[in-house]
């Protein structure tokens, strides 16, 4: 149940009264407890208090940090289809690669880069990208202009196809960039104005700042409350809705071009296990062992079409929010 407390929003600035709950950390099963408050004016859900030390929610094992996209490019074959597959996603290049995605498709990150209308030249920056697949894809399919920025890795990675991923914050970078986009990372940043403020002085006019994140102007959020997966205390800071959004936006000098809703069914089966104490990573998740896990095939099946249904009525739980430059 949540209570109401007078709080101040970091994001619009409102002060007053707004709701306050208590979510349990789910992902490791720790179910240590954090407070958020839900702004009663632009509705973007934050933590209370930022934790001290974040560390003990990172550990060596975090997905993100701890694989090797080199591991993909192994089999000459499949390498020869990734590049393929992503070339024509990217690029509308070749016949076999449009032949290949309608088998294995690719992931939504690489997805939400094809509404961008990229050329090779471009100058691209992932922050918080962990180890780099997503930069390590583009890089397989030709881009020559793509770094890397993740403050949570142990030293800067060398990848031997030239791709860098560089130990640091968005804050170092001087140099001017046309992309530099958020994977699920923005979330996590405590400072979300001041980190726009620097992507703006970085673009160039008409230059992108391409956000995926979860979004709290959803169905899951109203179904789950503090149960929903995406909450994922204490790691993220921030779920947005759309009115923080444009707050955001306004604040940093950006114009929202487009939101596309791209949730897909864990949002369903992951906030149905938390809701019944089953952490992300527990020997019978889903996201671990499907045979083991509490869903049968038919109800993962109807959590897809769940999850199609709610992106067309823009109440998905996640969404690529594309902020353009103001061209001047």
């Amino acid at each position: 149940m949540n209570m109401i407390e007078n709080c101040l929003c970091r994001i619009c600035g409102f002060s007053g009264e707004s709701s306050v709950y208590t979510v349990r950390e789910m992902m490791y099963g720790l179910k240590e407890e954090f407070s958020y408050f839900q702004c009663a004016k632009c509705e973007c859900l934050q933590i209370s208090e930022f934790p001290p030390d974040m560390s003990p929610y990172y550990p060596q094992d975090y997905f993100s940090l701890s694989q090797s996209p080199e591991k993909l490019y192994l089999n000459p074959i499949v390498s020869w289809a990734r590049r393929k597959r992503d070339s024509s996603s990217l690029l509308n290049e070749g016949g076999w690669g449009r032949l290949i995605r309608l088998v294995y498709p690719e992931c939504l990150d690489m997805a939400s880069l094809s509404r961008l209308k990229l050329m090779r030249p471009k100058r691209i920056v992932d922050v918080g990208c962990g180890t780099g697949f997503l930069l390590y894809f583009l890089k397989e399919a030709g881009f020559e202009n793509v770094l890397g920025v993740e403050p949570h890795i142990d030293a800067d990675i060398n990848y031997p196809n030239g791709l860098t991923i560089k130990k640091a914050h968005v804050h170092e970078l001087n140099a001017e960039q046309d992309i530099i986009m958020f994977h699920h990372s923005f979330e996590h940043l405590p400072n979300p104005i001041e980190t726009l403020e620097k992507v703006h002085q970085l673009l160039p006019a008409g230059g992108t700042c391409l956000i995926r994140i979860p979004i709290v102007s959803s169905e899951a959020w109203k179904k789950y409350g503090v149960h929903w997966m995406q909450l994922d205390a204490p790691r993220h800071f921030f779920l947005y809705s759309i009115d923080s959004l444009k707050v955001l936006a306004r604040k940093t000098k950006f114009k929202i071009r487009e939101i596309v809703f791209d949730s897909n069914e864990s949002q369903f089966w992951g906030s149905q296990q938390y809701l019944e104490g089953i952490p992300l990573l527990a020997e019978n998740s889903y996201a671990r062992n499907p045979a083991k896990s509490i869903f049968s095939k038919t109800e993962i099946k109807n959590y897809k079409k769940m999850a199609r249904e709610v992106n067309r009525a823009s109440q998905g739980d996640q969404a690529a929010v594309y902020m353009e430059k103001d061209r001047g």
